[in-house]
């Protein structure tokens, strides 16, 4: 198969689809690569890397889009990314379709066919494309978090874990997955009060019994979660429901009787956000204040540690990858129903269901498709 990776250019988005390790295997097992120059450059990857990787070198990502027969991505196509694709390609990337119907409106009139990274799932239940990216969200929210409570960054003037003779930051995580663990363990860390609220008594438990009594874990109720939230220095909201829209936990409303200068992190804005006010930035602006409450809403998190994230994602998808390219879209996801979790868009149809209903569009079963 013909693979094609473009630079991403979304803002301050510095990782790339393939890393040179991930081109060799798929060199070998008779695949060609295109890598569209300078695409790695921003994790230290150089085109001469890629060479003796085996991939071929293009020099405009147009010419990448035009060729492949599967474009390797790690952020969503922006609109003229869109515009590029063509009937009968393979997308393979992170969409976040349910809060986006501009990109998806797109992406059903290229006639394209689109596998999501983020609702591939393993044997377990899990998101296996997804884990490793939340696991960097989730250690950089309280990382960003910290640095949001800083009086000249607009926030109350809070050190996370206090000093002796003064008391610590008060965090409260909302959902206990991936996200939330991953943070939980950092503010921790970091000496800060913590508390994760989850509506799953066997994810408490084991949340429990992993951290100890120095987490405090509440079920998710809207007294509790109100409650927690009100009281709160730093508040992550780390909710996924995956592939649909994120649910809304703080209403506007609940901000003016916030504590002034405490911070909304809202890691599930890929997903729409779980805050009412929230709404997505970038790396360049990440944050804003509404009712004396700082926001950061930033769409791409990982990006900012671009060459963590890219390793750590390249690792996850090699084997998804390689599936593909070996057999064609159509065979491995009949052949691996996890995998066929992944399928989001074919031919003009929307192919999973939680984005049909948040979009209020037209469901297609995959077993109609294939």
């Amino acid at each position: 198969m013909l693979i094609g990776v473009p630079k991403e250019i979304k803002n301050h988005e510095y990782r790339v689809g393939m890393t040179p390790s991930v081109v060799r295997e798929a060199v070998l097992r008779g695949h060609e690569v295109l890598i569209e120059t300078t695409a790695g450059l921003g994790v230290a990857l150089t085109d001469d890397d890629y060479r003796k990787a085996g991939a071929v070198i293009i020099a405009d990502a147009a010419e990448v889009f035009a060729k492949a027969e599967m474009i390797v991505k790690v952020k969503e196509p922006q609109a003229i990314e869109c515009q590029m694709l063509h009937e009968g390609q393979l997308l393979f990337t992170y969409l976040h379709l349910a809060p986006d119907p501009e990109q998806t409106n797109l992406l059903l009139e290229s006639g394209c066919t689109a596998l999501a990274y983020e609702t591939v799932t393993d044997e377990n239940g899990g998101l296996p494309l997804l884990a490793p990216m939340s696991e960097v969200a989730g250690r950089m929210s309280i990382q960003v978090g910290a640095v949001s409570l800083q009086k000249a960054n607009g926030g109350s003037g809070m050190l996370l874990g206090g000093v002796p003779g003064t008391p610590p930051a008060k965090v409260t995580i909302i959902g206990g997955g991936v996200v939330g663990t991953n943070a939980a363990r950092m503010a921790l860390g970091l000496g800060a009060d913590v508390t994760i609220l989850d509506k799953s008594l066997a994810r408490l438990k084991y949340l429990d019994d992993v951290f100890g009594p120095r987490l405090k874990t509440i079920y998710a109720t809207i007294d509790a979660t109100e409650k927690l939230v009100l009281d709160s220095d730093l508040v992550v909201g780390a909710v996924l429901v995956p592939g649909a829209a994120a649910p809304t936990l703080v209403k506007r409303s609940d901000l003016s009787y916030m504590q002034p200068g405490s911070v909304l992190v809202d890691v599930s804005i890929d997903q729409g956000g779980c805050f009412e006010t929230s709404h997505a930035t970038t790396h360049a602006d990440p944050t804003y204040i509404i009712d004396n409450v700082v926001h950061y809403c930033v769409a791409n998190m990982p990006g900012a540690v671009a060459k963590t994230s890219t390793f750590a994602l390249n690792n996850a998808t090699l084997p998804f990858i390689l599936a593909l390219a070996d057999k064609g879209w159509r065979k491995a996801c009949a052949e691996d129903p996890y995998l066929r979790e992944g399928l989001n868009i074919h031919a003009g149809k929307l192919t999973y269901r939680a984005v049909a209903e948040s979009l209020d569009k037209v469901f297609t079963p995959t077993a109609d498709i294939l």
